[in-house]
């Protein structure tokens, strides 16, 4: 474009069907999807440029384009346009024009100016100068002043300030036409009613929605794709709902012409909403965001079209009310920049890949998403990508073919498979003879025959029970003083400590045995094993980093879906000899408020929470390990709307506590003198003060499960005399247990009959 020598100013006086030149601004990634759309319309022709789309047509054109344009911010209708070099050339240029074929000066404007030059650098000023420049002119013609109204004005005139001049139009929309009018209220990261309206048309809904298709979205927040989708096959225009358009009150509006296109649009939404239209449906794990969706529901008349639902991503599945072959599944995730939790993310993508797989076998998915990483850990490989930008975020649009997909074996995390290296010895990769192949030894031999006789005897009871997860082989040969606990494909073995008087040369002999005898006796590779010294610890050792493999691997329990590391701490992340608890509190739970003390990893409230806990609180000292809970919540669709995670040390939160629960699980260390509260805290002369505070937190017809592990551990007499106490220990103790029923102690503990007292705190 040249540089204009002189102003140029279009007359806004010229017969309602003289094709005009028009403007439409839209988020950038859009402006493709924004031309086609104008075409559809009805204009004359229409060229993209950065962040819009110039086009032609007649007055009705530009009233189309407010009113039924899904994608557009604005629509501009170009004025004049001038040499703007400076302050004084832009004044004389909106000097020149004839304002009172505009507007008349009773009435109110606003000045919105965009961009800069090298002498005028700020918009302000630039604002401030073509305000001067239009009350200047009805005052020299012998006008009134005319008012600026920032807020709430008859007329917006937009400046757009390039190094090729100055663009003035008038703003036919009035403000941004993404409000449709239907949403009050969204969510903390809301999406643009337009840039929802891309997804799904770059996702060809109304095509699927034209063949019969279903629309769901699983995390549909305040309900924006769900709504956006509903007018599209609904033939609602979106401008329907909105109260006032900027060209109302322009000198050359046409009311006639515009009433005539109202008047046609109310007539085609209501036969729309009339037709016979297709499944759409939306989930949250969130109620107060979902009343939020209802409420905008509502406000667009869509009630009897849009149906959602407070259902977490754990629970999603096809609806089965009516056959459904087809659909699309459309969802904006949380990708860190605005919500969630990173480092948890990729296991909420994941569950979402595998969910999408296993209900929606056949059908379209689109993952909007500001992090293509995340996307790919869905472990779905997308056919087609798209660039859009939600704000100042560039983000991807992934779609997914579900008919022709598989999962890849490909995990989140940061690091690979444990199968890709060698296995662990108190956080170092070791290799050589260990991972070398050759006859067994007389020992080995043995060893590897009681695996084979132990893995013989537990496998009807792993069969019917599905378990994923157990221990194998506890030091049953006292030579061979391991713990081999398998994980799935993996195995995990703990070393005992050698007491002082054995040789260390034969304790390492043995040792050898044992690791060449794994891998035959199991069928792994040596890879697959991972080693550790097991001794007595003290303090926060038990729970101190021991290497930085970084593996989280998924396995089940259950419905559970646990991530444990094999290599990087002492422990896994789950302690299994609990598997029979963590089991009865999922069966309990349901409707509860279920309390987890102590929580570690969270495997408990997980169990809780997919039992139907009507919520979870976990309390723990260690931030890693409520990151940890994270990527279980999030492993298993679940959030933190009904799980609440709270840092804290236990015995000091419940002294400050004020909610009661129904459920509590109070599982503390044996021994801990952790830099982060005073003093130490040992079990067996802690636990009165403990448990107590915890039953003060207990409603009436409540119970509290207390475990710990510490060997020759008494229950004080006190609490026997106070609470009604159950020795649970054998019951909580599977037969992969069952030798070593030290293993830990467990007291189903409730109030005493005759002591339960109401209180404000009791359900209604």
């Amino acid at each position: 474009m040249s540089r204009p020598t002189s102003p140029s100013t279009a007359p806004v006086t010229q017969s309602p069907a003289a094709s005009r030149q028009w403007f439409s601004t839209c988020p950038k990634g859009m402006e493709g999807l924004l031309r086609d759309e104008l075409l559809t319309l009805g204009a004359d022709s229409a060229r993209e440029t950065v962040a819009g789309v110039y086009f032609e047509g007649p007055l009705s054109m530009g009233y189309r384009a407010c009113l039924w344009s899904r994608l557009a911010n604005r629509v501009l209708l170009p004025l004049a346009k001038f040499d703007a070099a400076d302050a004084d050339a832009l004044y004389r240029g909106i000097h020149s024009v004839n304002w009172r074929d505009i507007f008349a000066p009773e009435q109110t404007f606003s000045i919105d100016f965009t961009g800069e030059n090298p002498e005028i650098r700020n918009t302000q000023f630039g604002a401030q100068r073509t305000k001067d420049a239009i009350v200047d002119w009805f005052v020299e013609q012998g006008f009134a002043r005319p008012s600026v109204d920032r807020g709430n004005p008859d007329l917006r005139f937009n400046v757009r300030l390039s190094k090729h001049g100055a663009l003035l139009a008038l703003d036919m929309s009035g403000g941004s036409l993404h409000r449709r009018n239907y949403r009050l209220q969204a969510g903390a990261a809301p999406l643009k009613e337009n840039l929802a309206a891309a997804i799904l048309l770059r996702a060809d809904w109304p095509g699927m929605a034209a063949r019969g298709g279903a629309l769901i979205d699983p995390m549909c927040g305040s309900g924006t794709l769900l709504l956006e989708g509903a007018m599209m096959a609904a033939d609602m225009a979106p401008g329907l709902g909105r109260e006032r358009f900027g060209f109302e009150r322009w000198q050359g509006h046409n009311a006639p012409q515009w009433q005539a296109l109202l008047a046609d649009a109310h007539s085609r939404a209501e036969r729309g909403k009339r037709a016979q239209l297709p499944e759409i449906r939306g989930y949250d794990a969130d109620p107060a965001v979902l009343r939020r969706a209802q409420d905008n529901i509502a406000r667009a008349g869509l009630e009897s079209v849009v149906r959602v639902s407070c259902k977490p991503l754990a629970e999603l599945s096809k609806p089965t009310h009516l056959p459904l072959s087809q659909g699309l599944v459309v969802c904006n995730p949380p990708y860190g920049e605005r919500l969630g939790d990173r480092d948890s993310l990729p296991y909420l993508y994941r569950q979402l890949g595998e969910t999408l797989i296993r209900e929606f076998a056949g059908w379209q998915a689109a993952i909007f998403t500001g992090d293509k990483a995340l996307g790919r850990a869905t472990g779905l490989r997308s056919h087609k990508q798209y660039t859009l930008w939600n704000g100042a975020l560039e983000a991807s649009l992934l779609l997914f073919d579900l008919a022709d997909n598989r999962l890849s074996d490909r995990l989140p995390g940061a690091a690979r498979s444990a199968a890709a290296g060698g296995a662990v010895e108190g956080g170092t990769h070791v290799t050589g003879a260990a991972q070398e192949s050759g006859e067994l030894s007389a020992g080995a031999t043995m060893f590897a025959n009681r695996l084979r006789k132990n893995r013989r005897r537990l496998a009807s009871w792993v069969k019917r029970e599905n378990i994923d997860c157990y221990r194998l082989y506890d030091a049953d040969m006292p030579e061979y003083a391991v713990a081999v606990d398998l994980y799935g494909s993996q195995v995990h073995v703990a070393e005992y400590q050698a007491p002082a008087d054995v040789d260390p040369e034969a304790a390492a002999a043995r040792f050898e045995e044992i690791r060449s005898a794994l891998p035959v006796a199991l069928g792994v590779a040596p890879s697959a094993v991972a080693y550790k010294v097991r001794q007595r610890q003290r303090g926060e050792q038990q729970y101190r980093k021991q290497a930085s493999e970084g593996e989280l691997l998924p396995v089940s329990e259950g419905p559970a879906r646990l991530l444990v590391n094999m290599h990087d701490y002492l422990d896994t992340g789950l302690f299994l000899d609990h598997r029979p608890l963590r089991l009865r509190l999922g069966r309990e739970a349901s409707g509860c408020d279920f309390l987890n003390l102590f929580c570690y990893t969270g495997s408990a409230t997980i169990h809780a929470a997919l039992g139907g806990a009507r919520s979870t609180t976990s309390v723990d000292l260690s931030n890693t390990y409520l990151g940890w809970l994270r990527k279980n919540l999030a492993q298993n669709g679940l959030d933190e709307t009904r799980n609440t995670l709270v840092r804290a040390d236990c015995l000091a939160w419940l002294e400050s506590c004020a909610q009661r629960f129904d459920i509590i699980l109070l599982d503390p260390p044996s021994f801990s003198n952790s830099r982060k509260v005073e003093g130490s805290f040992d079990v067996q002369r802690d636990h009165v003060a403990l448990v107590k505070a915890a039953m003060d937190r207990l409603r009436p017809g409540g119970v509290l499960y207390f475990s710990n592990n510490r060997r020759g551990f008494r229950l004080d007499a006190g609490l026997t005399a106070g609470y009604h106490c159950e020795d649970i220990s054998r019951a909580t103790l599977d037969p992969d247990f069952q030798r070593n029923p030290r293993i830990h102690q467990c007291w189903r503990i409730s109030l005493l009959e005759g002591s339960k007292q109401e209180n404000p705190w009791a359900r209604r």
